[in-house]
Protein backbone atom coordinates (compact mmCIF):
# COMPACT_ATOMS: atom_id res chain seq x y z
CA UNK A 1 0.00 0.00 0.00
CA UNK A 2 1.61 3.56 -0.59
CA UNK A 3 1.16 6.66 0.31
CA UNK A 4 -2.17 8.68 0.72
CA UNK A 5 -2.23 11.62 -1.89
CA UNK A 6 -3.79 15.07 -1.02
CA UNK A 7 -7.10 15.75 -3.34
CA UNK A 8 -6.98 19.00 -5.30
CA UNK A 9 -9.85 22.19 -4.82
CA UNK A 10 -12.75 20.35 -6.35
CA UNK A 11 -11.49 16.87 -6.93
CA UNK A 12 -13.52 15.97 -3.54
CA UNK A 13 -16.77 17.43 -4.88
CA UNK A 14 -16.54 15.13 -8.13
CA UNK A 15 -15.50 12.01 -6.02
CA UNK A 16 -18.61 12.44 -3.70
CA UNK A 17 -21.30 12.88 -6.30
CA UNK A 18 -19.99 9.97 -8.36
CA UNK A 19 -20.17 8.01 -5.07
CA UNK A 20 -23.66 8.97 -4.81
CA UNK A 21 -24.37 8.11 -7.80
CA UNK A 22 -24.80 4.13 -6.89
CA UNK A 23 -27.28 5.20 -3.86
CA UNK A 24 -27.46 7.15 -1.00
CA UNK A 25 -24.51 6.95 1.41
CA UNK A 26 -24.29 8.58 4.65
CA UNK A 27 -20.75 10.25 5.80
CA UNK A 28 -18.28 7.73 6.74
CA UNK A 29 -19.91 5.64 3.95
CA UNK A 30 -18.53 8.02 1.39
CA UNK A 31 -15.51 7.94 2.44
CA UNK A 32 -14.85 4.67 3.09
CA UNK A 33 -16.63 4.06 -0.40
CA UNK A 34 -13.63 6.44 -2.14
CA UNK A 35 -11.09 4.98 -0.02
CA UNK A 36 -12.02 1.37 -1.16
CA UNK A 37 -12.31 2.14 -4.95
CA UNK A 38 -9.18 4.27 -4.88
CA UNK A 39 -7.61 1.20 -3.44
CA UNK A 40 -6.35 2.97 -0.19
CA UNK A 41 -4.55 6.17 -2.26
CA UNK A 42 -7.32 8.42 -1.59
CA UNK A 43 -8.50 8.97 2.09
CA UNK A 44 -10.83 11.58 2.67
CA UNK A 45 -10.49 13.30 6.12
CA UNK A 46 -13.56 13.83 8.15
CA UNK A 47 -12.63 17.76 8.58
CA UNK A 48 -12.81 17.92 5.01
CA UNK A 49 -15.58 15.83 3.85
CA UNK A 50 -18.45 17.26 5.99
CA UNK A 51 -17.76 20.84 4.66
CA UNK A 52 -18.11 19.54 1.10
CA UNK A 53 -21.11 17.78 1.75
CA UNK A 54 -22.58 20.87 3.58
CA UNK A 55 -21.60 22.94 0.51
CA UNK A 56 -22.68 20.05 -2.25
CA UNK A 57 -26.12 20.14 -0.20
CA UNK A 58 -26.28 24.46 -0.59
CA UNK A 59 -25.67 23.97 -4.27
CA UNK A 60 -28.45 22.06 -4.65
CA UNK A 61 -26.31 18.84 -5.83
CA UNK A 62 -27.29 16.76 -2.95
CA UNK A 63 -30.29 16.31 -0.52
CA UNK A 64 -29.79 14.78 3.20
CA UNK A 65 -32.04 13.40 5.44
CA UNK A 66 -31.86 10.97 8.95
CA UNK A 67 -31.82 7.29 9.00
CA UNK A 68 -30.39 4.38 10.92
CA UNK A 69 -27.11 3.20 9.29
CA UNK A 70 -26.42 -0.76 8.91
CA UNK A 71 -24.93 -0.79 12.85
CA UNK A 72 -28.44 0.71 13.62
CA UNK A 73 -27.12 4.23 14.31
CA UNK A 74 -28.51 7.54 13.72
CA UNK A 75 -27.04 8.83 10.35
CA UNK A 76 -27.65 11.44 8.39
CA UNK A 77 -27.98 9.95 4.44
CA UNK A 78 -27.40 11.97 1.12
CA UNK A 79 -28.66 11.39 -1.84
CA UNK A 80 -27.84 12.67 -5.88
CA UNK A 81 -30.33 15.42 -7.04
CA UNK A 82 -31.27 15.84 -10.85
CA UNK A 83 -29.19 18.97 -10.59
CA UNK A 84 -26.24 17.01 -9.33
CA UNK A 85 -26.46 14.48 -11.42
CA UNK A 86 -26.39 17.06 -14.64
CA UNK A 87 -23.21 19.07 -12.08
CA UNK A 88 -21.60 15.10 -11.99
CA UNK A 89 -21.93 15.13 -15.84
CA UNK A 90 -20.15 18.76 -16.36
CA UNK A 91 -17.54 17.82 -13.86
CA UNK A 92 -16.45 14.70 -15.38
CA UNK A 93 -16.01 16.59 -18.81
CA UNK A 94 -13.99 19.25 -17.22
CA UNK A 95 -11.95 16.55 -15.28
CA UNK A 96 -11.22 14.71 -18.55
CA UNK A 97 -10.40 17.35 -20.35
CA UNK A 98 -8.07 18.81 -17.91
CA UNK A 99 -6.32 15.53 -17.38
CA UNK A 100 -5.59 14.58 -20.77
CA UNK A 101 -4.08 18.83 -21.16
CA UNK A 102 -1.60 17.35 -18.18
CA UNK A 103 -0.52 14.29 -19.73
CA UNK A 104 -0.26 15.80 -23.52
CA UNK A 105 1.61 18.44 -21.24
CA UNK A 106 3.79 15.95 -19.12
CA UNK A 107 4.37 13.73 -22.39
CA UNK A 108 6.21 16.70 -24.77
CA UNK A 109 7.31 18.91 -21.93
Amino acid sequence: MGKSIDLLQGTLDLLILKTLVLEPMHGWGIAQRIQQISKDVLQVQQGSLYPALYRLEQQGWIAAEWGASENNRRAKYYRLTASGRRQLERETSNWTRLSAAIAHVLKTA
